[in-house]
């Protein structure tokens, strides 16, 4: 037999809940008593026994899936690799140069200090030692003290 009791709720208030009774008198909680019938909290418009349908989701091919990943660049105009110290060397040269040739319009007498401190300012040490080497004659004087002593040895040689 079922019947309909009032049951007390923890935060306070009641709420209502069918039961079985028992041979013994005591009573055990019946679920889903409104399977099957209509039920008071339905959604206008929604049918009573009716079941909801789950929304698939729609797998994305790999091809539209999100890729993180850089877009590749056209090759037409691939420049070639260089290494970083070159690249450093080169724009500390051409920082020098055009420091040089600015400070040589307002105060030449600084050009020679402008030059290397341009150097290192663009391209770090890197920058500043081929700065020294081919522009401050560092070069010319390595190379020099080579050649120097070949052309003595070619005049000992020819005397």
């Amino acid at each position: 037999m079922l019947k309909t009791i009032r049951i007390k709720k923890p935060g306070g208030g009641t709420r209502l809940q069918k039961v079985k009774v028992l041979a013994s008198g005591k009573y055990r909680f019946v679920k889903n008593t409104t399977k099957g019938m209509v039920r008071k909290t339905r959604k206008a418009g929604r049918k009573a026994y009716e079941k909801t349908k789950r929304k698939t989701k729609r797998r994305l091919s790999k091809s539209k899936a999100k890729s993180y990943k850089p877009r590749k660049t056209s090759s037409s105009m691939k420049l070639p690799k260089v290494p970083t110290m070159i690249k450093k060397v080169a724009i500390g040269v051409g920082a020098a140069s055009l420091a040089g040739m600015a400070v040589g319009m307002i105060a030449p007498q600084f050009s020679g200090i402008a030059r290397p401190i341009a150097a290192l300012a663009a391209g770090g040490i890197p920058g500043v030692a081929g700065e020294l080497l081919l522009n401050q004659g560092l070069l010319s004087n390595i190379t020099g003290m080579f050649g120097a002593g070949m052309n003595q040895q070619r005049l000992a040689s020819g005397l």
